[in-house]
């Protein structure tokens, strides 16, 4: 195990490495749900390209091609101003794209249509009945699945261009069984496709309430421990201090001071008790401390890899490690996106690193007060930040 305080030498380091750190910082700094989010609406993209593209090599003329790229370019609009692919809130303030789109495609299929109706040549019919289906295609993978009642849509639009396209019934029908097949394959695997995004999201909705529960769920059974314990005396000095005020007004003064011995008793059991409390509340076991930090990194999707044994830690460094390591957990958990983080125990210090961290920690994140938690035990803290990793690093004189 490299030991906590090493670090690679500058100059071995790759010359591309900073600048690919800068590309690549906004990337990790994205929720997983969020990367999700733009890797479809790439996906999504990238299909809308590939159409287009055999949709414009299958056409011959110019006039068809211009019309299935503007068609194209219609669609691919209408699927980035979606809110579901949006990264923040204020990223989609373009409403008038959306309209935009939707007349874009709708001029095409409507152009395309009242052409093929009116040419007198095959080939401009045939290229025509091309521009027009391919445009309602395209309606229906960028547009259609967003609305309410999309099969409804879907049939509908499929009756109105075999309509439109239909010298006769059985053109109609055909153009029409077309696009009903052509719109039904495609609004169904984009429908597949958003979904598996909502089941991400709600994934990692459920991970976050997990790790807030296991939180809060320590916080009600110290708050129970604390009733239990400590409530019952501050009770019974309460009666006691009002019994004592009754004896000594009504001149019982050797009563009341007698009362007044046993609500100091009371008072220092009471502490005694609460001190005792704290103690096993923050007098916190290293291995299990270890162990939780899976658990809770765990529960919000990230594996935690335990390098060197918690035995290897001096036994008087035992409880500020255990800290350190409830501490980084929390930081993990609350600054960053990582998918993996690694803890290493050794004899003359610590460390704990993570990817995908959301930057340095404030000043309030507790590393300030881990930091003079360390002070008086001689260690030290050190803090390693990167776009990349963030790394925790304790070390100790083991004498």
């Amino acid at each position: 195990m490299d030991s906590p305080g090493a670090r690679a030498d500058p100059q071995e380091l790759p010359l591309g490495r900073p600048r690919l750190s800068r590309w690549t910082a906004w990337w990790d700094e994205l929720s997983g749900p969020a990367k999700y989010r733009l890797y479809t609406r790439l996906t999504l993209q990238g299909g809308l390209v590939a159409v287009i593209a055999v949709m414009a090599i299958t056409a011959h003329a110019s006039w068809s091609v211009a019309g299935i790229v503007l068609a194209g370019i219609g669609a691919m609009v209408a699927v980035e101003v979606q809110p579901e692919f949006s990264l923040s809130a204020g990223a989609v303030s373009r409403r008038w794209a959306l309209p935009g789109a939707v007349a874009v495609l709708a001029g095409v299929w409507l152009i395309a249509g009242i052409t093929a109706r009116l040419a007198t040549s095959d080939p401009t019919i045939q290229e025509a009945f091309l521009v027009s289906i391919g445009a309602a295609a395209l309606a229906m993978y960028s547009v259609v699945w967003f609305v309410l009642r999309k099969w409804w849509v879907v049939l509908g639009l499929s009756v109105a261009t075999g309509l439109l396209l239909g010298s006769s019934p059985v053109t109609g029908l055909i153009a029409a069984a077309v696009t009903f097949l052509a719109g039904s394959l495609v609004v169904a695997t984009t429908l597949l496709t958003v979904w598996g995004m909502r089941v991400v999201e709600e994934l990692d909705r459920a991970k976050a309430v997990e790790a807030e529960l296991q939180v809060a769920e320590e916080r009600l059974r110290f708050a129970r421990d604390l009733h239990d314990i400590v409530g019952r005396g501050f009770s019974a000095i309460a009666v006691k201090s009002e019994l004592a005020a009754v004896l000594s007004r009504s001149g019982k003064s050797d009563r009341a001071a007698a009362e007044m011995d046993e609500v100091k008793t009371l008072a220092v059991e009471s502490m005694g008790q609460m001190r005792k409390l704290v103690r096993g509340y923050r007098g916190i076991d290293l291995r299990g401390e270890v162990a939780g930090a899976r658990s809770l990194l765990s529960a919000v999707g990230c594996r935690l890899v335990v390098e060197g044994d918690p035995a290897k830690v001096p036994a008087r460094f035992h409880e500020v490690a255990a800290w350190v390591v409830r501490e980084g957990t929390t930081n993990i958990v609350e600054h960053s996106s990582a998918t993996s983080a690694v803890l290493a125990l050794g004899d003359a210090g610590m460390s704990l690193r993570n990817d995908c961290p959301h930057g340095l920690p404030g000043e309030h994140s507790g590393l300030r007060g881990l930091a003079e938690r360390l002070a008086p035990i001689g260690a030290t803290l050190d803090v390693d930040a990167s776009p990349d990793e963030f790394i925790l690093e304790i070390h100790w004189e083991n004498k």
